[in-house]
This record gives structure tokens, sequence and C-alpha cells, in this order.
């Protein structure tokens, strides 16, 4: 359910107005799970008032990267630094500057909206009139006041998620770690909880950091770190990345995909690959090509033939030779599988 009162998030502003200083700096995070390398001297910063995504499949590492950064996993080596200064992870001065949202929900479904804030309040050292003064402020944010005294497991996915997100900014955190936040929810929920957040962020200056595998989530951050195998293999802007891949992308439906791309290459001399199941070119000149390959093959044997813009699961693509829906061999939870 989406309250009727939201309006479109305001367009984030461009990252050259955000502070040059980073706020939190990973310095080569290293974790391993016996012989698997979760993390491979990862290094990345985030500036503040920045919304900045961990882009990957699973097993890229992601949710590694997470885990040491809420303290739920000491790393092997490496450093995290808050404001320029070195801190344990365990180190409460941290703890207190950050709001937390993990990937499975954590809300107590037989307490009421209100009593699960007050829980979060007080659990981050909040008491008395400010404590019911911030729960009172964080449902009026997520449009839900009027509801807050009903017990949360009659919600809908989309109204959990926002009560999670409201708790995990009941303290008024600094950073906000989110893991894969917005895993199954529909695409009104998706915008709701992003228009809060965009919302945050441009009024309050709040601090972004969360992991995901959609491409549509990873679009609407301030700057992307691409993950592969627990390395950073790209960290600009989503523009920035999607400028990688040249052209557009034709796609080719067919039979035996495989036997079609090297027929696409044989008499087009063009460098396709299968796809998810699909062949997949990437072109300079998509609309003029198109003519030329129905007619290079015989009547039948294409089934489709579609054009599009690249998007940011093609620059994953072209960066690692992977999608983001294909598993890789990590300890990490696995949170989807690929298509096909």
């Amino acid at each position: 359910m989406v309250d009727s009162r939201m309006t479109p998030a305001p367009s984030a502003p461009p990252v050259t107005a955000l502070s040059s200083v980073p706020l939190l700096q990973l310095d080569g995070l290293t974790r391993r799970f016996k012989s698997r390398v979760a993390l491979d001297g990862l290094s990345l910063s985030v500036r503040a008032g920045e919304i900045v995504g961990l882009l990957g499949p699973n097993g890229a590492g992601k949710s590694t990267t997470f885990q040491v950064l809420a303290g739920l996993l000491a790393p092997d080596s490496g450093r995290v630094l808050f404001e320029g200064r070195p801190l344990s992870l365990h180190d409460p001065s941290l703890r207190q500057r950050l709001g937390i949202i993990f990937q499975r929900g954590s809300l107590d479904d037989l307490m009421s909206a209100r009593e699960n804030l007050l829980l979060g309040a007080r659990l981050y050292g909040l008491t008395g009139e400010h404590a019911h003064t911030r729960v009172e402020q964080m449902l009026r944010l997520i449009g839900l006041e009027a509801r807050g005294d009903e017990r949360v497991g009659t919600w809908s996915g989309g109204m959990r998620r926002r009560l999670e997100l409201a708790r995990a900014l009941v303290h008024q955190p600094r950073v906000l770690l989110m893991d894969e936040p917005t895993q199954g929810l529909d695409e009104a929920s998706f915008r709701s909880f992003w228009a809060h957040l965009r919302a945050l962020r441009d009024t309050e200056g709040l601090t972004v950091l969360l992991t995901t595998h959609r491409a549509d989530e990873a679009q609407i951050c301030d700057r992307l770190a691409v993950l592969d195998a627990g390395r950073l293999v790209a960290m600009d802007t989503p523009a920035a990345l999607a400028a990688r891949v040249g052209g557009d992308i034709l796609i080719l439906e067919g039979r035996e995909p495989e036997a079609l791309a090297a027929e696409v290459r044989g008499r087009l001399g063009l460098a396709a690959r299968v796809v998810e199941g699909h062949v997949q070119v990437e072109t300079e000149q998509g609309h003029s090509l198109v003519p030329r390959l129905v007619e290079a093959f015989p009547a039948g044997r294409l089934d489709a033939v579609s054009l599009r813009r690249p998007t940011l699961a093609d620059v994953f693509l072209q960066l690692t030779g992977r999608t983001l829906g294909a598993d890789q061999p990590t300890a990490e939870p696995s949170t989807r599988k690929s298509r096909r």
C-alpha cells in the first residue's frame, strides 16, 4: 500500500555538488571463508550525502561487505575509516552513527508499529519524551501515523519495509546501510520506498550505502561500486558506466542459441554471444543492422529481433563476462537465481 500523498522523489543532485571528503572509507578489506575469498582487498569511499550502491550478483562480495560494516563479521585484514579516523567495527561510536536495514525483515509481528519504533529507539539509547517524539516523527515521515497502533503482522510487504526504514532512522544516523532493501517489493512499493530515501538525502544530507543486484535500483544511486569475486572492478556514476557500452543492444531469439550466435558471427562478422538463452550483439548502428539480420537468415530461423539501449546489466556483463543474475561460488547466502 502506498501513501496517496507521496509525491515523486526529487532528482538527485550531481555528484560534483557533494562533499569531496570521504565520510566512510574501506581500505583493503579482505575476508575468507575457509578456502574461498569473499573480499579480496576491497577499497572504496563514500562521501557525505551520497547514495552509493554495491552492484553485483550473488557471491560478488556485497553481503560480506555489508556484514563487515554492520559489525557482524570481522575482516581478516584491512580497516574501516569514519570521518578519516580508523575505527574498530565494534566501536560504539560507529554503531551510533549507523542505521541498518537487513535483507530479511526484523520487525516483531506481534507488536504495533509504534511499539516496534519505540523498541528501536530505546535500543539506540533514546528515552523518555525524546524517544516518543522521534517515533511520531518517523510515522509521519512514512505516512503511516494513522495505522501506528496496528500489529505489523497484518501489513503488506511495502508497508513493513517503510517501517523498517523508519526504525533504522529513528536515532538520526549519519549513514544508512541497506542489504538488498527492496527485494520482493512491487513497483509501487519500490518507488515509495525510494521516494522517502531520496527526500531524506536531499533535505537532511543522509548518506546511504546499499547492496543490490537490481539494475533499476542501481540507476538511482549517485555512484556504483561494481564488485566481482570480492574485488572492485569499476566505480563511477550510472551514466558514466552505461557509456562504456557503446551504441545499441540487439537481441535475437531463435532455436539453438549457441548455433545461432555462430551463424551471426559467420554471416555478418558480428561479435555475438549468448546471454540468458538469447543472442546479444552490441552495435553502433542498431536500426540499420536489423534489416540486414532479417535478410541474412531464412524464414523461420529468427523468432524475434529487438533493439534497446544499454543498461547497467550490460555494463556488468562487459566488465566481468557474467550476468547480474549469475551465481558465483562463495560462502555468501544466495538471494537471487538466474532467470534461466
